[in-house]
């Protein structure tokens, strides 16, 4: 079983492409599948991280605050700016320009998380960094929005707030209670955890692509094209950002891995709500969605390689 379940995490990336895929040819296989069930999906793979987590992670975290700010400094800057860089760069119509700023304003997603604990990268400072970001968001998104497109948006305060605490804090904390409660268990099954990340990753894709497959398809290829430059971009900066600034291997990849992976998902949901005359904006957060899982699960491979050669 343990074999399996090292296949399963080492061909991350082969599973999720596969799920894009059937996702994107075959939409009606989760056509009854709601929205809805992201967010718990989501819930537990963070409490599986916080089975693999200690209460001194965190400690760390809040005793060097500078590790955050750096993180989230280069989160509300290098996408954003990305984001305006590319679609002058490709001469993206208004729509799907604002649906790219979109995406490069909005926060760091829960599956930067999921990349980062793949990636075996500073787990408690990814999961750090989007909380803190995720708070700054009601202000910083609008304010970026307005300042690169030139159009404003209303950010669900409540909502973000509920969001992080019911997706990320609390089954975090679940999972440190009952490590904490019973570590012999907890330590029985945390040979598995990887794998079932990789199974709920792919069941996400699959959902995301095959709602939004319609939209992917009538997208074209410079809008793909875009939005695959600005995650991929987004992480080699924030690699570079980490490695210019002395920190450790760990820090490096998990400010990467947050800075390259946005709340798409939000971002999208931020095209509809406040943007309902350009339909077009959705366009790139739905695309996003799908690829920054893709890309994550080869970055977490590449990055898994080079800490064993290390």
């Amino acid at each position: 079983m343990k074999h399996i379940c090292k296949l399963i995490s080492d061909y991350m990336g082969a599973l999720v492409l596969l799920s894009a895929i059937v996702g994107l040819a075959f939409p009606d296989i989760v056509g009854h599948v709601k929205p809805t069930v992201i967010s718990p999906l989501l819930g537990v793979i963070m409490f599986g991280m916080g089975l693999t987590l200690q209460a001194e992670d965190f400690r760390v975290v809040f005793s060097r605050p500078k590790d955050v700010i750096i993180g989230c400094l280069a989160q509300f800057t290098v996408m954003p700016l990305l984001a305006w860089a590319l679609s002058k760069a490709f001469a993206l119509d208004e729509a799907l320009t604002i649906g790219v700023v979109l995406v490069g304003c909005c926060p760091g997603g829960t599956a930067s998380n999921v990349i980062t604990y793949l990636a075996k990268g500073d787990l408690a400072l990814s999961v750090g960094m989007t909380g803190v970001s995720t708070l700054l968001a009601p202000l910083a998104t609008p304010l970026l929005v307005l300042l690169l497109a030139g159009k404003t948006v209303d950010v669900d305060v409540l909502g973000m707030l509920l969001s992080i605490l019911w997706v990320v804090i609390l089954p975090i904390a679940a999972g440190l209670v009952i490590k904490r409660l019973w570590p012999r268990q907890t330590s029985m099954v945390t040979a598995y955890l990887p794998a079932l990340s990789t199974i709920t990753i792919c069941a996400l894709v699959l959902i995301v692509i095959a709602a939004s497959a319609g939209k992917l398809l009538s997208g074209g290829l410079i809008i793909i094209a875009v939005v695959m430059l600005h995650n991929l971009f987004g992480i080699g900066i924030g690699y570079l950002i980490g490695r210019l600034l002395g920190l450790p291997s760990a820090k490096r990849r998990a400010i990467s891995i947050e800075v390259g992976m946005q709340n798409s998902g939000l971002a999208a949901g931020l095209a509809a709500l406040h943007f309902a005359s350009y339909p077009m904006a959705t366009i790139p957060g739905a695309i996003f969605s799908v690829w920054h899982n893709i890309s994550g699960a080869i970055v977490a491979k590449l990055y898994t390689i080079k800490k064993q050669e290390e």
